[in-house]
């Protein structure tokens, strides 16, 4: 089975909380982790999410860097949190 991963951003403009992580993070950019296992004995390509990770502290922040398996639907309603703050201003 191969598995694959991607990395991308997300950025926060406010601070914000995920189940998985203990304290509240801060607004800023945070490096997440993607990882996928190909579907087997289908007809076309496929991947099936097997884990989401999310990187603290905050790109622009120094020290060490911390993996956190987060829920993918917790950080999407964080980040839809965090677009629909920045939209009231």
């Amino acid at each position: 089975m191969a598995t694959r991963t991607t990395e991308t951003t997300v950025t926060f403009r406010r601070s914000f909380d995920l189940t998985a992580i203990e304290e509240r993070q801060p607004a800023g950019t945070y490096r997440l982790v993607i990882d996928e296992d190909e579907i087997l004995g289908v007809s076309f390509l496929a991947y099936r999410r097997t884990a989401t990770m999310l990187q603290t502290p905050a790109l622009s922040s120094r020290g060490p860097v911390q993996s956190h398996l987060v829920d993918r639907a917790d950080l999407e309603a964080a980040l839809e949190a965090d677009r629909k703050t920045e939209a009231d201003l």
